[in-house]
C-alpha cells in the first residue's frame, strides 16, 4: 500500500471530492453539522501523494452545558469506522486516522471521546488499546426486513396490542408541518433532559435532517396531541432509528413507543431496506423497557463495545481499571 498522509478538515470549503456511501461519514452530514450550533465536524482524510482519497472518517465535537448545575464541556463522537476505497487497507488506515483524530480532540480538551457502531466487535481492538481507549459492553438490536414482512415476525400479543391502539385512533405519519416538528422537538428535549450519556443536538440539526433525502422524521398522534416520534436515516441500504422519544406516562394507554417502532419498521420495509438498526438501546445488563419493547418486534440483539477515552489521565486510568476484562 502506498503511504498515505492524514489530514483533518473542519471547514466544508476545504473538503476534497469524496465518494460517500455511509451517511454517518458523508459530506452531507458534515455540512449539516457545520450549520448546527454547538457542533463542530472533523473529517479525517487519508490521501496519497497524488491527492487521491483512500479513506475518510467523520467525527463531531459537541458542546454540552447547563446553568443548573453550572457546567460546560465538549465531547467527541464517532459512529463506525469510516469509509475505505480498498477494504484491505482498512486496518492500517483506521489506525492512522484514529490516532490523528484522538490527538486533535485531546488538544481540543474534549472531556471524552466515544466511538460506537463498529461493524465487528473485535475490529480495531489493538488500535483502540494503543490509543488509551477502553471498552464498555453495549447492546445493539436490529430487525431484518429482507426475508419476511414485519407482520410475520410479531407474536400474537404484539399484534393484538397494535390493533388496539390503532382502533382507539393512534396514528403515525411523516412530519410535514412546522407545528408538528416543533412539538416533536419539544418531546425530544424533555426526554433527553435528564439523560447524562445521551446528547441531544440543537434544533437546527433536525431541521436540516428533515430536508435531506436520506432522512425521515415521523410523529405519533392521538386526537389533537403529538405524543411521540422518531428520526430515521438511511445509509448503505439500511435504515437507522437515530432518535426516538415519546410521552409514555401521560399517554400510556396509547403505547406511543410501540406505534413509533411499528411505523419505522413498516415504512423501512416498504422502501426496500435490508435492516432497521436501533442506534441506542442501552447497556446489556441494565433493565430497559424500550429495549424490551423493541425485542418484541422480532429484533436480533447482539453484544458489542462502545469505546471511550477520557482526556483526564487519572480518570481514564480508573475507568479502564473498572471496565477491565
Amino acid at each position: 500500500m502506498e503511504s498515505c498522509q492524514i489530514v483533518i478538515v473542519t471547514r466544508s470549503k476545504e473538503l476534497p471530492a469524496i465518494e460517500c456511501k455511509d451517511f454517518f461519514h458523508s459530506t452531507e452530514l458534515f455540512h449539516i453539522l457545520e450549520q448546527t450550533p454547538g457542533s463542530t465536524p472533523y473529517m479525517v482524510i487519508a490521501k496519497d501523494a497524488h491527492d487521491v482519497v483512500h479513506a475518510h472518517l467523520l467525527a463531531v465535537v459537541n458542546r454540552r452545558g447547563s446553568m443548573l448545575p453550572p457546567y460546560l464541556y465538549s465531547v467527541g463522537r464517532i459512529y463506525g469506522e469510516g469509509e475505505y476505497v480498498d477494504e484491505a487497507e482498512k486496518p492500517q488506515l483506521f489506525s492512522q486516522m484514529l490516532r490523528a483524530i484522538t490527538t486533535r480532540l485531546k488538544r481540543r480538551l474534549c472531556l471524552y471521546i466515544e466511538v460506537s457502531h463498529i461493524s465487528k466487535k473485535m475490529f480495531g481492538y489493538r488500535t483502540f488499546r494503543e490509543n488509551d481507549y477502553f471498552p464498555i459492553r453495549w447492546m445493539q438490536v436490529h430487525n431484518s426486513l429482507h426475508s419476511k414482512a414485519p407482520e410475520e415476525r410479531l407474536d400474537e400479543k404484539m399484534k393484538s396490542r397494535i390493533a388496539h391502539v390503532q382502533e382507539i385512533g393512534v396514528t403515525c405519519s411523516e412530519t410535514t408541518s412546522k407545528e408538528e416538528f416543533d412539538e416533536f422537538y419539544k418531546i425530544l428535549r424533555n426526554f433527553y433532559r435528564f439523560k447524562f450519556q445521551r446528547f441531544l443536538p440543537k434544533k437546527k440539526l433536525f431541521e436540516l435532517l428533515q430536508k435531506s433525502p436520506n432522512c425521515r422524521i415521523y410523529t405519533v398522534s392521538f386526537k389533537k396531541w403529538i405524543i411521540g416520534g422518531c428520526v430515521v436515516v438511511y445509509s448503505r441500504g439500511n435504515a437507522y432509528l437515530w432518535y426516538m422519544a415519546t410521552k409514555r406516562k401521560s399517554f400510556a394507554k396509547c403505547r406511543p413507543t410501540t406505534m413509533t417502532i411499528w411505523n419505522a419498521l413498516q415504512d423501512s420495509y416498504k422502501r426496500g431496506f435490508q435492516h432497521l438498526h436501533f442506534m441506542n438501546v442501552g447497556l446489556p445488563y441494565s433493565k430497559n423497557p424500550i429495549r424490551e419493547t423493541i425485542l418484541h418486534f422480532g429484533g436480533k440483539p447482539a453484544s458489542t463495545n462502545h469505546w471511550f477515552r477520557c482526556s483526564i489521565g487519572w480518570v481514564n486510568r480508573l475507568l479502564k481499571w473498572i471496565n477491565r476484562e
